[in-house]
């Protein structure tokens, strides 16, 4: 069996907003469905760190950066419609897996 892939994920976020504590807890939920222990988020927040911003490119907050699995992929806003993140990040429902 090959070896799952860990998920690398970024999400800039510019201190507690609620668009930004809606993001995380949006991708949170979603990792722990679809990608079950192959995953790490890490949270930077712009308002302590605003220079990061610019090494990924970030022009909007909240935004998701999939670092890992390459290509890397973006998705701004709150993540609230589950199915335009998956379909963004390419992360296959597991739901969806063939038997056979």
């Amino acid at each position: 069996m090959a070896k799952q892939q860990t998920w690398e994920l970024r999400l800039y976020i510019a201190g507690q907003t609620p668009k930004s504590v809606l993001a995380l807890k949006n991708i949170t939920r979603y990792c722990k469905e679809h990608l079950e222990g192959r995953y790490s988020i890490e949270i930077i927040d712009l308002l302590k760190n605003p220079q990061l911003a610019e090494g990924d490119q970030i022009f909007a907050i909240p935004t998701l950066v999939r670092k890992v699995p390459e290509p890397i992929r973006k998705i701004i806003g709150d993540l609230s419609n589950e199915e335009r993140v998956l379909v963004g990040l390419n992360i296959r429902p597991l739901s969806s897996k063939i038997k056979g």
